[in-house]
């Protein structure tokens, strides 16, 4: 126990010694352990307590809470935005291949520190995401990537607060919020209900946007590796590794939600396709067609050129043919034959000639079983 206060206390002068004296009486400022212990709270609730909790209980809809929440987060990641866009990146004096800290007491140089504050604060409120996930009981959406990314977020930015308020590292920020205005006006829009999910169709370019995001603060924040800048070499690499991270999870969870749903999609389009093919081949084995010869159908049709159909139950002629059927009629030309047996047998009779003067009918042998035509 000893050898650990002993840790703590050397860590707290060096913060003390090197940590931007302008940010070490702000809230949360002083010790990195009450962010860490929010952070690993925050793990734990929305992990272990919070399904527990939410397990035998119906979920929460939430709808008019949603809707104010990301409504005040698109305002929130907007005025941040727009904080650390007029502090340096959007008015000329930051430069985007080296960006050193300015650590003096000038007013816009003030307003960049707190832009950094605020968003530092601003990752503690997103843990709100995740809590209404859990209160929804939408226990998908709490994946690992969200709850990596939330996570870690506090943490990280505690130190550029601490010790790098404003240069380099915050062109993070100026992006990652300009990402948030986009997602949370997804969520609101979302939120809304049913009748807004037509103006949805950009979900999975939102996911890449946070990857093109992440790339561009990868390159952003290596490039310090190989010129000479006034900038922690330690911070580089941890910004830049985060980066790194970050699009790696995100590049998973983009290939996991819409790669393998197309590719679902995909093979139940096919599924479809081979059914009614398939259909279509059992519909057309219940009769026969033919041309130049005869067909023979039980309660069914069949339909030649130029030669005689023989059917039960059923009629069709063409060029001069004619049927014989039980139960039913045939119709050549203009002359009609008609027979009855009073029964739903195969007929007694064929028919043999092609003129009206010359037709013949014969008494079938009773052993035929099968419609002959000449």
């Amino acid at each position: 126990m000893a050898l650990i206060m002993k840790y703590i206390d050397s860590m707290h002068h060096y913060m003390d010694k090197y940590g931007d004296p302008r940010t070490k009486d702000w809230p949360l400022m002083s010790s990195p352990f009450p962010t860490l212990a929010l952070c690993l709270g925050y793990v734990y609730l929305v992990k272990v307590l919070g399904p527990r909790l939410m397990e035998n209980r119906k979920p929460f809809q939430l709808k008019n809470t949603l809707i104010l929440y990301n409504f005040v987060q698109v305002v929130f990641s907007a005025w941040l935005f727009y904080e650390i866009g007029v502090s340096g990146w959007l008015t000329g004096h930051y430069n985007f291949r080296c960006q050193p800290v300015d650590y003096s007491n000038h007013p816009k140089t003030l307003r960049m520190v707190h832009a950094c504050w605020w968003y530092y604060f601003s990752k503690f409120t997103e843990f709100f995401d995740t809590f209404f996930f859990v209160m929804r009981k939408k226990t998908s959406q709490v994946s690992t990537l969200h709850v990596i990314h939330h996570g870690c977020m506090p943490m990280s930015v505690w130190f550029g607060v601490k010790f790098t308020p404003g240069g380099h590292s915050t062109f993070f920020g100026l992006l990652n919020t300009f990402v948030h205005i986009v997602m949370y006006t997804y969520y609101l829009f979302s939120a809304l209900g049913p009748q807004f999910q037509k103006y949805l169709w950009w979900k999975k370019y939102l996911t890449t946007l946070q990857m093109v995001q992440f790339v561009a603060i990868m390159v952003h924040a290596f490039q310090l590796l190989f010129i000479d800048c006034n900038y922690p070499k330690a911070f580089v690499w941890w910004i830049g590794m985060h980066a790194v991270m970050f699009f790696f999870l995100f590049n998973e969870f983009y290939q996991n939600t819409y790669k393998v749903n197309k590719m679902r999609r995909a093979a139940a389009a096919e599924a479809r396709r081979l059914a009614a093919l398939q259909e279509a081949a059992n519909g057309n084995a219940n009769g026969s067609v033919t041309s130049n010869g005869s067909a023979v159908t039980s309660n069914g049709s069949a339909v030649t050129s130029n030669g005689s159909a023989v059917t039960a139950n059923g009629h069709h002629g063409k060029n001069g043919a004619v049927h014989h059927h039980s139960n039913g009629s045939a119709t050549t030309n203009g002359s009609l034959l008609s027979m009855s047996n009073g029964g739903n047998k195969a007929a007694d009779y064929y028919v043999r000639g092609d003129l009206p003067a010359e037709i013949e009918i014969t008494q079938r042998q009773p052993s035929s079983r099968n419609h002959q035509v000449q």
